[in-house]
């Protein structure tokens, strides 16, 4: 594994994405066959996640991914409020607990786990990969890889409307955005793999669909143009790309 990633870090970070998106969809449809939700994909995402964090440490790979505390103080980033109102709006529909206790918590695992994985492969392995080369173009690809992934719900008989669908797929984009802007300029990954975790983990207690379709699209509106999108425009300006960055 290592020797693949000094020949090339955008090939290692490719086949991890690659490895990371084939597993997940195998340990899902498995948990399916199971029938316990998450239970075969917690322990896929818990191994994974595992061997990518002692690989990283074992190659005193640590300070380049993030694993430090930030450069920046978090009053820079006003103490990272917006992030939390978002990870928190899946509850502002009410608390409802949608599963029993051994899946709620083997959802929850493997939602912190997907935090920590898509943080470390997108936001570390590929943006570092892509950065010494063109930093806006490892921005935008950092940032993209989360609405193209959602594209799916357009075509795959989720149940989302074209309009739901797209709302989300915006949010995601925003939020790779952000997140990216945060670990460039705070030289911290910890924040972005907190906030991705709690915003998965806390889907297992929303009361989804309980407040109407005109007001839960409403509601997601309000998340994305008024929460990220102000809190984008806020770390753009705050935080241009060509000021010299802490070391």
């Amino acid at each position: 594994m290592t020797k693949l990633y000094r020949k090339s870090e955008i090939t290692f970070a490719v086949l991890w994405i690659a490895a990371y998106v084939v597993l997940t969809s195998l340990a899902d449809q498995l948990s399916e066959s199971v029938g316990i939700i998450k239970s075969v994909t917690a322990a896929v995402h818990a191994a994974m996640s595992l061997i990518l964090f002692f690989w990283i440490r074992n190659n005193h790979l640590g300070e380049k991914y993030g694993f430090r505390r930030p450069a920046i103080p978090a009053k820079r980033f006003l103490y990272y409020v917006p992030l939390i109102l978002i990870a928190s709006a899946s509850l502002w529909r009410g608390f409802k607990t949608q599963y029993g206790f051994p899946e709620a918590a083997l959802y929850i695992v493997s939602m912190c786990c997907v935090g920590f994985l898509e943080e470390v492969i997108f936001r570390g392995l590929l943006f570092r990969a892509m950065e010494k080369d063109n930093l806006r173009s490892a921005i935008l690809v950092s940032s993209l890889t989360f609405g193209i992934g959602h594209i799916v719900n357009l075509f795959n008989g989720s149940g989302r409307d074209i309009v739901s669908s797209l709302i989300q797929i915006v949010f995601a984009v925003l939020v790779g955005f952000v997140l990216v802007w945060i670990f460039y300029h705070g030289k911290s990954l910890i924040p972005c793999i907190l906030f991705h975790s709690a915003n998965n983990a806390l889907n297992v207690f929303s009361a989804e669909g309980s407040i109407g379709p005109r007001a839960e699209m409403i509601l997601n509106l309000a998340v994305v143009i008024v929460l990220l999108g102000g809190y984008l425009c806020y770390l753009v300006r705050t935080f241009p790309l060509n000021k010299k960055q802490p070391r």
